[in-house]
Protein backbone atom coordinates (compact mmCIF):
# COMPACT_ATOMS: atom_id res chain seq x y z
CA UNK A 1 0.00 0.00 0.00
CA UNK A 2 1.14 3.57 -0.96
CA UNK A 3 1.31 6.13 1.35
CA UNK A 4 -1.25 7.71 -0.31
CA UNK A 5 -3.49 4.83 0.10
CA UNK A 6 -2.80 4.50 3.83
CA UNK A 7 -3.40 8.12 4.17
CA UNK A 8 -7.01 7.84 1.95
CA UNK A 9 -7.37 4.92 3.95
CA UNK A 10 -7.05 6.94 7.50
CA UNK A 11 -9.49 9.69 5.77
CA UNK A 12 -12.16 7.05 5.02
CA UNK A 13 -12.11 5.63 8.87
CA UNK A 14 -12.36 9.16 10.04
CA UNK A 15 -15.12 10.19 8.17
CA UNK A 16 -17.28 6.71 7.82
CA UNK A 17 -17.12 7.45 11.78
CA UNK A 18 -18.29 10.97 11.36
CA UNK A 19 -15.24 12.41 13.46
CA UNK A 20 -13.94 15.06 11.18
CA UNK A 21 -16.08 17.42 13.44
CA UNK A 22 -14.17 16.83 16.40
CA UNK A 23 -10.95 17.27 14.70
CA UNK A 24 -10.43 20.94 14.93
CA UNK A 25 -6.67 22.71 14.12
CA UNK A 26 -5.74 23.34 17.72
CA UNK A 27 -6.82 19.62 19.12
CA UNK A 28 -5.40 17.92 16.08
CA UNK A 29 -2.27 19.69 16.87
CA UNK A 30 -2.17 19.08 21.07
CA UNK A 31 -3.29 15.62 19.64
CA UNK A 32 0.18 15.23 18.01
CA UNK A 33 1.97 16.06 20.88
CA UNK A 34 0.64 14.58 22.87
CA UNK A 35 1.52 11.31 20.89
CA UNK A 36 4.90 12.70 20.20
CA UNK A 37 5.51 12.81 23.93
CA UNK A 38 4.04 9.15 24.02
CA UNK A 39 6.71 8.62 21.74
CA UNK A 40 8.79 9.42 23.80
CA UNK A 41 7.85 7.53 26.88
CA UNK A 42 8.99 4.03 24.76
CA UNK A 43 12.36 5.04 25.09
CA UNK A 44 12.24 6.61 28.49
CA UNK A 45 14.71 5.04 30.96
CA UNK A 46 15.88 2.75 28.38
CA UNK A 47 19.41 3.01 29.16
CA UNK A 48 21.51 1.89 26.56
CA UNK A 49 20.79 2.09 22.73
CA UNK A 50 20.87 -1.77 22.20
CA UNK A 51 17.10 -2.31 24.26
CA UNK A 52 15.29 0.06 21.15
CA UNK A 53 14.92 -2.82 18.95
CA UNK A 54 12.96 -4.58 21.26
CA UNK A 55 10.75 -1.93 21.81
CA UNK A 56 10.22 -1.07 17.97
CA UNK A 57 6.48 -2.08 17.86
CA UNK A 58 5.16 0.14 20.40
CA UNK A 59 7.36 2.72 18.82
CA UNK A 60 5.42 2.08 15.41
CA UNK A 61 2.50 2.39 17.36
CA UNK A 62 2.86 5.85 18.69
CA UNK A 63 4.15 7.16 14.99
CA UNK A 64 1.09 5.43 13.38
CA UNK A 65 -1.17 7.32 15.43
CA UNK A 66 1.37 10.85 15.11
CA UNK A 67 1.54 10.13 12.01
CA UNK A 68 -2.59 9.69 11.67
CA UNK A 69 -3.09 12.72 12.55
CA UNK A 70 -1.05 15.09 11.18
CA UNK A 71 -2.93 13.84 8.04
CA UNK A 72 -5.93 14.54 9.53
CA UNK A 73 -4.46 18.12 9.91
CA UNK A 74 -3.33 18.69 6.75
CA UNK A 75 -6.47 17.32 5.43
CA UNK A 76 -8.25 19.97 7.03
CA UNK A 77 -5.82 22.86 6.42
CA UNK A 78 -5.58 21.40 3.08
CA UNK A 79 -2.02 21.37 3.16
CA UNK A 80 -0.73 18.55 0.56
CA UNK A 81 1.55 16.16 2.53
CA UNK A 82 4.00 15.99 -0.60
CA UNK A 83 4.10 19.34 -0.87
CA UNK A 84 5.15 19.90 2.41
CA UNK A 85 8.01 18.04 2.64
CA UNK A 86 9.42 18.48 -0.59
CA UNK A 87 8.95 22.37 0.03
CA UNK A 88 10.60 21.73 3.41
CA UNK A 89 13.56 19.59 2.15
CA UNK A 90 13.89 22.68 -0.34
CA UNK A 91 14.63 24.99 1.73
CA UNK A 92 16.64 22.62 4.18
CA UNK A 93 19.10 21.95 1.18
CA UNK A 94 19.55 25.60 0.66
CA UNK A 95 20.55 25.89 4.88
CA UNK A 96 22.23 22.73 5.06
CA UNK A 97 24.76 22.17 1.55
CA UNK A 98 26.10 19.11 1.52
CA UNK A 99 29.55 20.92 1.38
CA UNK A 100 29.32 22.30 4.83
CA UNK A 101 26.99 20.29 6.41
CA UNK A 102 28.28 16.52 5.18
CA UNK A 103 29.26 14.61 8.74
CA UNK A 104 28.29 17.47 10.32
CA UNK A 105 25.56 18.03 13.61
CA UNK A 106 25.79 21.75 13.32
CA UNK A 107 22.82 24.33 13.15
CA UNK A 108 22.35 26.07 10.01
CA UNK A 109 23.18 29.07 11.54
CA UNK A 110 26.78 27.89 13.15
CA UNK A 111 28.05 26.27 9.43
Amino acid sequence: MSFEEAAARAIRFREDRDWAQYHNPKDLAISIGIEAAELLEVFQWSGVDLEVMRKADKAKEELADIMIYCIYLADKLGISIEDAINDKIDSNEKKYPVEKSRGNAKKYTEL
